[in-house]
């Protein structure tokens, strides 16, 4: 049976969003937005110019059907009961949708029966008070060597990469991984990414969390497309440099090129006055993400995985972030494993292969795969690329 080819539900659509059919839809979405907002002042200097020839009685009336009964009121306030406000409700339907996917996600952990692992959850503040969701992966009867931190993809979630974090335990690595805000069984509305500078800074305490929790053991950062530019600018740190032992980098986003350069003009504006907004053009199917149809069903079936429309603001701050990682290749420092697929659409393999040119990594290594695509822990090959992984950590501890 033919198997319809299936996309990333919306990390491989940045250039469909910012084409320039996109721009077209949105600079009419911007130009009735600029309508509403001037209507409602022509319509007042029209009213005033009609009214001055009227009487000040009828003046006095209207006036007096905006005081409120009590007498302590001010005039023309007028109270609006907070069920009322559509903000709010917004709020909370959001808050809902996010408790319901960390329900899920913890129910996974805890069903997650395993002899030869413990698999937990924590819920983890972050610095602006949301919620994250994170767990980790013991091994049992293997002595812990070393720590890996793993950061999932744009609108996936960690739960996703436990059967790699099951491989790490059994050659002696302890595994965390945290949902990044908007992702998994974190807060945020699911997908949308307000600054990935949110992400960055919330990486950073979830890994002194770790180091806390683990001292004298050497610890790595794993992170896979989004994720992986998520570790690279954490990284770039120097106080978090000098705690890594090393960074693995799978399909990592330092690389996404527009179509138009206007766009990169217009993107900050237009990301600022609808951050939300859905471009439908963004959520057309393409090609694949894994040439494997069984992984593919798996994660577009999974409810904790988003499958939506990119979103204005997501796509902008992964232009904003990849364009930063461009800049500062050059002062990257610690150990560094990067792989790609030659075939990938969604982040270039060419932007991987120029990280590691630049970098100034004493110790870098890459591999580029013939004929992969994006998802490469979830390609036919994974065993392989799995082994590639803990060789390379087993050298460096």
């Amino acid at each position: 049976m033919a198997v319809e080819p299936l996309t990333s539900g919306a990390s491989g659509r940045i250039n469909a969003l910012f084409s320039l059919r996109a721009l077209r839809s949105l600079l009419l979405l911007l130009n009735a937005v600029v309508l509403f907002l001037i209507l409602p002042f022509r319509g007042t200097r029209r009213a005033s110019a009609i009214g001055s020839g009227e009487k000040v009685g009828k003046e006095e009336k209207q006036e007096s059907r905006w005081k409120g009964s009590s007498s302590s009121s001010s005039a023309g306030v007028v109270r609006v009961p907070v069920a009322m406000l559509p903000h709010r409700r917004a709020a909370a339907v959001v808050d809902q949708e996010a408790a319901a996917r960390r329900s899920l996600a913890i129910q996974r952990v805890v069903q997650d029966e395993d002899d030869q692992t413990v698999r937990e959850f924590s819920l983890f503040t972050s610095a602006r008070g949301d919620t994250l969701f994170t767990q980790s992966w013991t091994p049992v009867s293997v002595i812990v060597r070393g720590v890996v931190v793993l950061l999932h993809g744009l609108n996936e979630h960690s739960g996703r990469y436990s059967d790699f974090a099951k491989r790490l335990n059994a050659n002696g690595f302890k595994v965390y991984g945290m949902d990044w805000i908007g992702h998994g069984g974190s807060d945020g509305l699911h997908g949308y990414v307000h600054s990935l500078d949110y992400a960055v800074t919330d990486m950073k305490m979830f890994l002194e969390k770790v180091l806390a929790e683990n001292p004298g053991l050497p610890c790595f950062c794993f992170g896979h497309s989004t994720g992986g530019a998520i570790i690279l600018k954490a990284v770039l740190d120097p106080k978090v440099e000098a705690k890594v032992s090393g960074i693995i980098l799978t399909s990592p986003a330092v690389g996404v090129q527009p179509s138009a350069p206007i766009v990169v003009m217009l993107a900050p504006i237009v990301s600022f006055l609808l951050p939300r907004y859905q471009v439908s053009v963004t959520n057309k199917k393409g090609l694949p993400v894994s040439r494997d149809p069984e992984a593919l069903v798996a994660k577009y079936s999974d409810p904790l995985v988003y499958t939506g429309p990119l979103r204005v603001r997501t796509g902008y701050e992964i232009l904003r972030i990849t364009s930063y990682l461009q800049q500062n290749m050059n002062r990257l420092r610690v150990p560094l494993f990067v792989l790609h697929g030659m075939d990938d659409t969604v982040t270039d393999p060419g932007a991987s292969q120029k990280l590691y040119e630049e970098a100034c990594s004493t110790d870098k290594t890459i591999k580029l795969w013939e004929g992969l695509l994006h998802d490469l822990l979830f390609e036919l090959e994974r065993e392989a690329i799995m082994d590639d992984i803990i060789q390379w950590l087993n050298c460096r501890v």
